[in-house]
C-alpha cells in the first residue's frame, strides 16, 4: 500500500495546539469525525491510535453520555412530530 503523507501547520486552539488531518490521511488511517483516539509520544514521535469503543463497559459508555450533546433522553415537546401525526 502506498504511504499517505501531508505536511501540516500546528495552530493555536485555546491553550492547546491543534492540527487538521486532510481527508485522504484520515481515510487511509480509517479515522472519522467524533472518533475517540489515543495520542501518545513514542520515541519523540506523536502517535494517534483509534480507541476501540467495543471494549467499553456499559458503565463507561453511560459515563461518557452528554445529554446536551446528544439531545437529552427524550424530545421535550407534547406536539406530534413527523410521521407521528394522525
Amino acid at each position: 500500500m502506498a504511504q499517505v503523507e501531508a505536511v501540516l501547520d500546528l495552530k493555536q486552539w485555546g491553550n492547546n495546539l491543534g492540527v487538521r488531518l486532510p481527508q485522504n490521511v484520515a481515510r487511509a488511517a480509517h479515522l472519522h469525525v467524533d472518533q475517540r483516539v489515543q495520542v501518545a509520544v513514542v520515541e519523540g514521535r506523536v502517535v494517534i491510535t483509534p480507541v476501540d469503543d467495543a471494549q467499553m463497559t456499559l458503565e463507561q459508555r453511560l459515563f461518557r453520555f452528554d445529554p446536551v450533546k446528544h439531545g437529552g433522553e427524550m424530545i421535550a415537546t407534547d406536539e406530534p412530530l413527523g410521521a407521528e401525526k394522525w
